[in-house]
């Protein structure tokens, strides 16, 4: 059966999720229909070259910021956190190295013209870029948020992450096998040596133990003869 943008494969739900977040960043102010910047978000989300970067992502992603507003009762501007989500992969070749900042500006442009303030727009911006390397200063709860839920992947079942980590080799399926596992490598390690993956208390209550687990496994298989 063909998926329609109803049906649960489909993506009218991301699309009722985006009209619903950008009118209430708004927050009743006048501005055009958020549908199209819906539609063209999740074009872009639905790219050929994606494999882990998806529009499963992109629901994830948002489904752990609920958890963390829901079950953790973390604070911060959410619908600006909700918003970054949105834009924080919209740009995504796997071969280029200006990802982020590509998606801040698309985020800059688009939202802009939807109708945030300056503030607002800034915030996002600031946000998408920060995915750059997860590492939001001590305070800041939007950028922890936003953080915790990007890299909530990491504590998934183990089936789960080994989907993951197979997805993320498939977008990477130009990089010989021998580079791939010396840049992965140096991935884990980096993440296995911060002090904590998870800055938000729910998250390094909940899942920095699972992460850990899943990152030194992946890293010894990784690095065996």
């Amino acid at each position: 059966m063909t998926a329609t943008e109803d049906s649960p494969t489909g993506t009218g739900d991301l699309l009722r999720r985006w009209n619903a977040t950008l009118l209430a960043a708004r927050a009743g102010r006048e501005g055009p229909d958020p549908a199209p910047y819906g539609r063209d978000l999740l074009g872009r989300w639905a790219e050929p070259q994606r494999r882990y970067h998806t529009t499963a992502h992109l629901r994830a992603v948002l489904d752990r910021i609920d958890e963390l507003t829901d079950l953790g009762g973390e604070g911060g501007e959410l619908e600006l956190v909700r918003l970054a989500a949105w834009f924080h992969d919209a740009v995504y070749r796997p071969d280029r190295s200006e990802n982020e900042e590509r998606s801040a500006h698309l985020a800059e442009r688009a939202l802009t013209e939807a109708g945030l303030t300056a503030h607002e727009v800034a915030e996002v911006a600031r946000l998408v870029r920060l995915t750059v390397t997860h590492d939001p200063a001590p305070g800041d709860l939007n950028g922890e948020t936003l953080c915790d839920a990007d890299l909530a992947i990491l504590a998934t079942d183990p089936d789960t992450y080994r989907g993951y980590a197979a997805a993320v080799r498939e977008e990477y399926a130009f990089v010989p096998d021998d580079a791939f596992r010396e840049g992965r490598a140096t991935v884990l390690r980096h993440l296995l040596a911060l002090p904590r993956l998870f800055r938000t208390p729910y998250g390094a209550a909940v899942w920095e133990e699972q992460a850990r687990e899943n990152l030194e496994k992946e890293l010894a298989e990784l690095t065996a003869d």
